[in-house]
């Protein structure tokens, strides 16, 4: 078991975790996603729980105004799962609103203004036309400067980040290959994924297809083939291709907190938090000439190891930020697991496998598992607690011992970014 730098004579502790499927469903609004996740999170309490004892909701949501038409969810979140009058607030930092959300209800746990909290994360964006979807993110970007000023779209951020990145270490677009395969691979073995397929299965699909409608096509010998096939894979803004981008999603998670003095009478494989910290930065403009790193990022992990008493070498497993495939590469270097320009190769090397060194995204991370955006960050959480108490299943990570999981989740242009650390309380 790891030591803490600064042990507190009461801390925090996740006791239950679930997540609804996520995807895309027309006939589900949020207050659906979010009852599938809340009951799937009062059932993960291995001792029991009486909902009556949660004292307040802390929901992470980006954009629900725009996508559903629908501000002011707390109390409908609240009423539709029977805990009025709890008192619930939403709380919103783009992509990173879960990460926030968690942020809060810890500090809150933390300070003794409330015993029990139950924190949600959901976003619901599937009925909403593409051009919109992209016109509401976008909004998490500095609207007077990248978007009226000029064409501006998410893929379009970070194929600018990658292709700096690019020229800067020499990575190549097989480096951002390994990274969809990775994960795909990880969520084929994920229920609750969008995207429950292997690369590799795709493929096969893909080619079983084309088999029935009569081509004479030759076929990939490889998952990097069909990848480099811009037929199967079309570019989205250069150098990134469709799969490297995380896909629109309907979801929501749900975790339950509360002190470590009580943790045990509702769960004996409670999870401890030792840290849960945020910073903030600027937008791209503001980076200077170096912009295959986000600040936020580098920042927040700092805080977090510092606060926690670890060091990045004692991470066993990590859920990243990666909306897209440069994304994730970057994330492991900025956090500090492998040093500038080394994450492409670490990953290329199989480290950042199941079996690696470093575990990465091992829930398919947002680029197969999907991205309600709002919901990003607590599902990376429920995850952790997941492989951390020993409850994933056949998924269940094959290292010996697990002791310390590390939650990354960013916010817009890298404007947020919230860094969780998370232990293991079994010997």
């Amino acid at each position: 078991m790891h030591t803490r730098k600064q042990p507190k004579s009461e801390g925090v502790a996740i006791i239950g975790g679930g997540i609804s499927q996520f995807g895309l469903f027309e006939s589900y609004n949020s207050r659906d996603l979010v009852y599938e996740a809340y009951k799937e999170t009062i059932k993960s309490v291995d001792k029991g729980i009486n909902p009556s004892e949660i004292d307040e909701l802390f929901i992470g949501n980006f954009t629900n105004d725009s996508f559903e038409g629908q501000a002011h969810i707390g109390h409908l979140i609240t009423d539709w799962l029977g805990l009025t009058p709890r008192p619930a607030s939403r709380i919103e930092g783009a992509c990173a609103s879960g990460g926030l959300a968690f942020r809060q209800a810890v500090n809150s746990v933390k300070a003794g203004v409330t015993k029990i909290a139950l924190v949600v994360g959901v976003e619901k964006m599937a009925n909403t036309k593409l051009s919109l979807v992209q016109d509401y993110l976008a909004k998490a970007s500095d609207v007077s400067i990248e978007v009226n000023q000029g064409a501006f779209t998410f893929p379009a951020f970070y194929a600018v980040m990658a292709s700096a990145y690019m020229e800067k270490y020499k990575m190549t677009r097989k480096h951002l290959m390994k990274v969809a395969i990775k994960n795909h691979d990880n969520a084929s073995m994920n229920p609750k994924a969008q995207i429950n397929l292997s690369i590799k299965q795709i493929m096969e699909k893909k080619k079983t297809q084309l088999e029935k409608a009569g081509s004479n096509k030759i076929f990939w010998a490889d998952e990097f083939e069909f990848l480099f096939d811009i037929t199967q894979n079309p570019l989205v803004s250069s150098p990134l291709h469709l799969f490297d981008c995380a896909p629109i999603t309907d979801g929501a998670a749900c975790l339950i907190i509360t002190n470590e003095e009580i943790a045990s009478q509702f769960s004996d494989s409670y999870v401890n938090i030792l840290a849960s910290e945020q910073a903030s930065a600027g937008p791209i403009y503001t980076w200077g000439r170096d912009i295959t790193s986000i600040p936020s990022s580098r920042d927040a992990s700092m805080k977090a190891f510092d606060s926690a008493g670890v060091t990045p070498s004692d991470i066993d497993l990590t859920e990243v930020h990666d909306c897209f495939t440069p994304a994730e590469i970057m994330a492991i270097e900025d956090i500090g697991f492998f040093p500038k320009g080394q994450g492409a190769e670490a990953t290329f090397a199989g480290e950042t496998e199941r079996s690696g060194n470093l575990p990465v995204n091992v829930s398919g991370g947002l680029k197969a598992k999907g991205h309600p955006v709002g919901a990003s960050g607590i599902a990376q959480l429920v995850e952790l607690w997941t492989q951390l108490s020993n409850k994933a299943g056949s998924r269940q990570l094959p290292k010996q011992q697990l002791n310390l999981g590390l939650a990354h989740n960013v916010g817009g242009t890298g404007g947020t970014c919230v860094i969780s650390i998370l232990e293991s309380n079994q010997a």
